[in-house]
């Protein structure tokens, strides 16, 4: 449609794929814990399961990790689309939240696990 061309080598040697994300057990249990315990019970679900890449998985090689989305989904604003959509728009009321469930992920983590 726009006579483009591409060509991708997956066999080059400087090529690496992505590794799989995968959360760690025990903060996926705290990250669960946290939201329920600030945003209520019924405002914390489990997202299904995907295959994509994600350059967080590089970091989880090193060191335990967990990868969680806020949900920002908001019809009344057409907050609807996906962040790759071209048609995305953030509805920045959920900012205030997403920066409180981290904070307090952190925080919490931290107070329990201080030496």
């Amino acid at each position: 449609m726009h006579r483009c061309n591409a060509y991708v080598d997956f066999k080059e040697e400087a090529f690496m794929p992505y590794p799989a994300v995968v959360n760690d057990k025990d903060l996926h249990l705290h990250v669960e814990r946290v939201g329920r315990l600030l945003l209520g019970p019924d405002n914390v679900h489990e997202a299904k399961k995907a295959m994509v890449g994600e350059d967080f998985a590089f970091y989880q090689e090193v060191i335990p990790g967990v990868l969680f989305s806020i949900g920002i989904r908001n019809e009344k604003v057409g907050s609807i689309h996906s962040p790759h959509s071209p048609f995305f728009f953030l509805d920045e009321e959920v900012l205030s939240i997403g920066a409180a469930l981290h904070t307090a992920v952190a925080e919490l983590y931290l107070n329990e696990h201080s030496i």
